[in-house]
């Protein structure tokens, strides 16, 4: 029987399904990958989806298409492309057993017409207005693809090289997309909700209640207070089993964890290297090249003294133009600076441009082109800018002769920006490059009110990092640890000797997982998951795993691996999960204590014993389970609820702390008319159907056969 006629018989249970968010699939040029390694396995199945196989050539084909190379970001970009394929075989089924399908004009109408879908508005936004479609860009491929010139505007550089293939996969998109729609229109309009409960939603939306509270936080008791035993674990697991239990098997492993930092002769070494810089910086004639040959950086802007960093800023503007100043350190870096320009800084720019859009190299050749001849004819004096603007101006100044008004500094994108308040004079036309295309612009005025100086600098820096030595006396140590200790026990044992060595524990990994918290995500994360996975208990990594800063690119850590567990499908004990939810149970523990302290006081006794103060929180309803200042407490809120008017509660444990609660004021239950009925009941038919979508697809997934494969290949 279909999923859809069960449902219908059981709407409640879409009711009350954790909605799972499959998001638009958005096709990201930044990332790629290599592809799979070899696995020496003969087969070609990556995993099948109610007995449909999904071809590992196949999938690493599109994923190549799609993202290319990018190391970590690849990892999640292919995880999401497997959510995409399960659910694009789902819902391709699920639609032919309802007799759902998308019909070539339809198709058509998706990816052209005047109501596109969302991946195409997703993927062909308006460069001057993001919120908008570019329509331009898609009536070009429209006409390049009816007129069957696609491979010549790829020859041309008007379209991608993988653009065929990359269309004939957004239309499988789409088409995904739009029965998913469908679908969940016809769940959506089995949605009722019936009088009780409409009743019932109006009730908790409108009582009020004005209630007195002290929160007692749990950090008022010290950890050292509370002692853990097995059965608080237990007795936390046992209330949690939906959140915790695991469908699958999972591996949790124990890290040597040798962390990497610069000496004091590398940061001597690094000081010295900046400070036999300063000379010659000093006397450079181009300062261009002398900071590009040596990694440093000049920006086009002039910074006032609130904009410097605040370990120069002060002595910069007391200093000639011309003069350097370091070492220093900022940033964790050495740091030179050489002063290269001083201007006073107007507070506002009036400026008038005319845009000419480009998205790839053949547009930005032909709008250089354009805005290089309207410059000529201005500068002739043949024509006028607000007439050429009016006519070849493409975004809504046109319309004013491509009048910006006033902007302040950084209003606009830094190269229009720079050119405005720093380099442009006013009455000449200059050409400038941004994200949005090719722009002619002229100021037209400046103004000057705070008459604030501005400098122009160029710096020299190194970043204090650990040397090429240092990283390596360290890789050598951790090696010598790993060859030395072949099992976990062994491995713990030794670090305990070395203080400089941290042993941490990863939370439970699926077999799927390429992140351990604590570790910076990328092949190497993946790979230890991998082994993990093909290992006994007590086993050691056979080599030592190298994670990279990834913003000074040198080795910051290196890692052993020992696996400490093997915890089977279903809930966990309580040794494999004592680590993630210890502060939880300490938490409840506590509460514990806390109660015991405010037994039998009131709210002023209760303030007075733990030094906090008496709050109110006004207009509290039932709908709302948030508390102004205090956070998200749904239980506390719940409780006041069931309290009348000047009644107090006992203790109650929440997420922030133990509350007393003293309801002061509280609503009458006014009965609802049958209009208020009527449009809570739409109100909330239509909150229940705006996300069924997802629901339906977590629904799917979950009655769904799946066998993932996925590690035996990447």
């Amino acid at each position: 029987m279909a999923l859809i006629s069960e449902i219908r018989k059981r709407s409640w249970i879409v009711l009350v399904t954790v909605a799972l968010g499959v998001g638009g699939f958005i096709i990201m040029d930044m990332v790629n990958s290599t592809g799979p390694g070899g696995t020496g396995s003969l087969t070609r199945t990556l995993g099948k989806v109610n007995g449909e196989k999904i071809d590992v050539i196949n999938f690493d084909n599109t994923f190549n298409m799609l993202y290319g190379n990018s190391g970590s970001a690849s990892l999640a970009a292919r995880n999401a492309l497997w959510e995409y394929t399960v659910e694009e075989i789902l819902v391709k089924e699920e639609a032919e057993e309802l007799g759902l399908g998308v019909s070539e004009p339809e198709l058509e109408d998706l990816q052209f017409g005047p109501r596109p879908s969302q991946i195409i508005q997703q993927r062909f936004p308006d460069p001057n207005n993001p919120q908008a479609l570019n329509r331009e860009q898609l009536n070009q491929i429209k006409q390049i693809i009816e007129e069957d010139r696609v491979q010549e505007a790829i020859d041309q550089g008007q379209l991608a090289p993988n653009f065929t293939a990359f269309w004939e996969y957004q239309k499988k998109e789409i088409t995904k997309d739009r029965l998913q729609s469908k679908m969940g229109a016809l769940v959506a309009k089995a949605m009722y909700t019936p009088t009780w409960m409409a009743e019932m939603l109006y009730n908790e939306q409108n009582q009020a209640a004005d209630v007195a509270y002290v929160k007692v936080p749990y950090d008022k008791i010290e950890n050292t207070e509370v002692s853990l035993e097995d059965k608080d674990f237990e007795a936390y697991i046992s209330e949690n089993q939906g959140r915790l239990k695991r469908d699958a098997e999972s591996r949790k492993l124990q890290l040597a964890i040798f962390e990497v930092a610069a000496t004091k002769e590398d940061s001597m070494a690094l000081e010295k290297r900046i400070a036999d810089l300063i000379p010659n910086f000093q006397t450079a004639e181009n300062d261009s090249q002398f900071v590009f040959r040596n990694e440093g950086r000049i920006d086009e802007a002039y910074f006032k003294k609130a904009d410097l960093p605040a370990a120069v800023a002060d002595t910069v503007f007391d200093l000639a133009v011309g003069s350097v100043y370091g070492p220093y350190i900022d940033a964790n870096s050495y740091n030179a600076i050489k002063i290269l320009d001083k201007m006073v800084i107007p507070d506002s720019v009036q400026s008038r441009h005319i845009l000419r859009p480009a998205s790839n190299p053949m547009e930005l050749a032909q709008a250089r082109k354009t805005i290089d001849s309207l410059k000529t004819l201005i500068e002739a004096g043949t024509h006028r800018f607000d007439s050429l603007a009016t006519k070849f101006g493409t975004d809504g100044t046109k319309t004013k002769g491509g009048d910006l008004g006033y902007y302040g500094m950084n209003g606009l994108v830094k190269p229009f920006n720079d050119l405005i308040f720093f380099k442009a004079v006013p009455g000449k036309v200059y050409v400038c490059e941004t994200q949005f295309g090719v722009h002619l612009v002229e100021v037209m005025n400046k103004k000057f009110i705070n008459n604030e100086q501005g400098v122009k600098v160029a710096y020299l820096a190194e970043p204090i990092v650990p040397s090429q030595q240092t990283q390596s006396n360290i890789r050598d140590k951790a090696d010598e640890m790993m060859r030395s200790n072949r099992t976990l026990e062994a491995l713990i044992k030794a670090v305990g000797q070395d203080p400089s060595v941290k042993l941490e524990n990863s939370p439970l990994l699926g077999e799927n997982d390429f992140e351990i918290q604590g570790l910076t995500t990328g092949s190497e994360t993946r790979e230890l998951v991998r082994w993990a996975f093909s290992s006994d208990v007590g086993d050691v990594t056979p080599s030592v795993y190298a994670f990279r800063d990834e913003t000074s690119y040198y080795d910051k850590q290196f890692v052993i691996a020992g696996l400490k567990t093997i915890q089977p499908a279903g809930l966990p004990t309580v040794e494999n999960i004592r680590d993630e939810v210890e502060e939880e149970v300490i938490n409840r523990k506590k509460a514990e204590l806390i109660k015991q302290r405010l037994s039998g006081k009131d709210l002023a006794a209760a303030a007075a014993d733990f030094g906090v103060p008496v709050d109110t929180a006004r207009n509290m309803s039932f709908f709302q389970s948030f508390i102004p200042n205090v956070g998200n407490e749904p239980a506390v809120v719940g409780h006041a609820f069931k309290l009348n008017a000047g009644q107090k509660s006992d203790a109650i444990r929440g997420a922030s702390g133990v509350f007393v609660l003293q309801v002061i004021t509280k609503g009458e239950i006014v009965p609802a008319q049958p209009d208020q009925i009527a449009s809570v009941r739409n109100r909330n038919n239509l909150a229940a159907g705006a996300g069924i979508q997802n629901t339906l697809i977590a629904a799917m997934k979950k009655q769904a056969s799946v066998k993932d494969k996925r590690a035996k290949f990447f």
